[in-house]
């Protein structure tokens, strides 16, 4: 639901690739997902499917730290913005069923959003209406734990304003589509939890998807955490506010028959796919590409509270392959590519991890407040216990792994930090490029 500057995605690079295998090598697949359990590196499940068969399965980690409860295949995780799908969707049904027209516009269900008069359905599931989103709010993160109405919703993103006129560009908001789910519920005059069940967990078969409540360890809900030296638990998210923009709990075994679903023509009619799939300024409906080497998948990403996520179907091979983890403290994307290569028979290498350990008295000299004359972005360091904690300026705080003298990384979103302490300097090395920080006198 709330994006960082350090977030990734999985966008990978165009080559020649074979066609993707059903009996690869298994056993280095557990093995590199046994190396990241060991490490702390990460907590989830992932599944594959090819010809809407499961071929490979893994599950590490806790679903409930405090209590030591290990995850099973069936352990629930809530997948944020995957839910976007799921919604478009439903979305889709009602045009088909005629009940809802994907020109019309919004003015009608909300006369008090600005722009209502020009936002159209479609500018909705396309992000391309302007709407503010308001989980960008700097006090998102002080009430997002609290129910919330649909009058309050409207009125908070309502109040957000718009960001730029309807249909001029694409911009991201989840605003878009917490809309879309009073639309739904205003046209069938039945909840949001009610449709989703009714029209697509029912018909294909979920056993584990389901709109989610209050986290129930007993009903194998997994609780969500950050790591900061050791699993940290996080807030949760009530589902009243995120909705269809992000208010289901699934399985990776489910989204994969989702995808299978939504890709086999079990959902919708060919032409509504072809609406989903159709990018514009880089966003489909309810869809992303995801591409991987030559092959082109379709789906989404997510992320809420602690919970990190991605589905992705390559129909020219009949593969749908989803992500969800808990908790981690490792680049998502590279454990995707890491799969992802061993269904395609690309090489990839089982991580190894070193530690180089500094006491807390160690990390004192580079706690400060860093700014740089290249970005409009401060970065605060503190410690908690024996770990440094880097935090840009309104962004989630999250740890530093020491990896040398003065060297330390964020491997959850391939950054490396370089300090300098007797210049009082820090360098920022992510994504190819560099950014020097100054540290700020008191």
């Amino acid at each position: 639901m709330k994006k960082t500057i350090l977030t990734t995605v999985l966008i990978l690079t165009l080559s020649q690739i074979g066609l993707a295998q059903t009996n690869f090598d298994k056993i280095k697949l557990d093995n590199y997902f046994n190396a990241l359990e060991q490490n702390n590196k990460f907590m989830g499940s992932v599944a594959v499917s090819k010809n809407g068969e499961i071929i490979y399965t893994k599950t590490i980690g806790l679903a409930d730290v405090e209590n030591n409860v290990k995850s099973t295949e069936s352990s629930k995780y809530r997948i944020g913005s995957i839910s976007k799908s799921f919604t478009t969707v439903l979305i889709l049904k009602a045009v088909e069923e005629r009940k809802i027209d994907l020109n019309q516009t919004i003015d009608k269900w909300f006369p008090t959003i600005s722009n209502a008069k020009k936002i159209t359905v479609k500018h909705l599931l396309s992000h391309r209406s302007g709407i503010h989103n308001f989980t960008n709010d700097k006090d998102y993160l002080t009430w997002n734990t609290q129910s919330k109405t649909e009058n309050e919703m409207v009125e908070i993103i309502a109040k957000g304003g718009s960001d730029f006129n309807p249909d001029s560009k694409a911009e991201y908001s989840n605003s878009n589509f917490v809309l879309l789910t009073y639309i739904l519920e205003k046209t069938f005059t039945k909840s949001y939890s009610d449709l989703l069940q009714e029209f697509i967990v029912k018909p294909i078969g979920l056993t584990n998807t389901y709109v989610f409540g209050k986290i129930n360890p007993n009903n194998n809900e997994c609780k969500s955490y950050r790591f900061a030296g050791s699993w940290k638990v996080e807030s949760e998210t009530n589902f009243t506010i995120p909705l269809g923009a992000g208010a289901i709990i699934s399985t990776p075994t489910d989204l994969t028959k989702f995808a299978d679903a939504l890709f086999g023509g079990k959902l919708l009619a060919h032409e509504s796919l072809e609406i989903m799939k159709t990018i514009k300024d880089g966003y489909g409906i309810g869809l992303f590409q995801i591409p991987f080497y030559k092959s082109l998948g379709y789906g989404h990403t997510g992320g809420i509270d602690g919970f990190s996520s991605v589905y992705s179907h390559f129909a020219d091979d009949k593969i749908s392959y989803a992500l969800i983890s808990n908790g981690t403290n490792f680049n998502n994307n590279d454990i995707s590519i890491a799969v992802l290569s061993a269904v395609y028979d690309r090489p990839y290498e089982i991580p190894e991890f070193t530690t180089f350990n500094l006491t807390s008295e160690d990390l004192d000299k580079y706690l400060g407040v860093y700014a740089s004359k290249q970005v409009a972005l401060k970065i605060t360091i503190t410690k908690d216990g024996n770990t440094l904690i880097a935090q840009g300026t309104g962004q989630p705080a999250f740890p530093l792994e020491a990896t040398d003298n003065d060297k330390f990384k964020f491997d959850q979103a391939g950054a490396k930090f370089e300090f300098n302490p007797t210049e009082k300097t820090m360098i920022l090395f992510q994504g190819g490029g560099q950014i020097n920080f100054t540290k700020e006198e008191k």
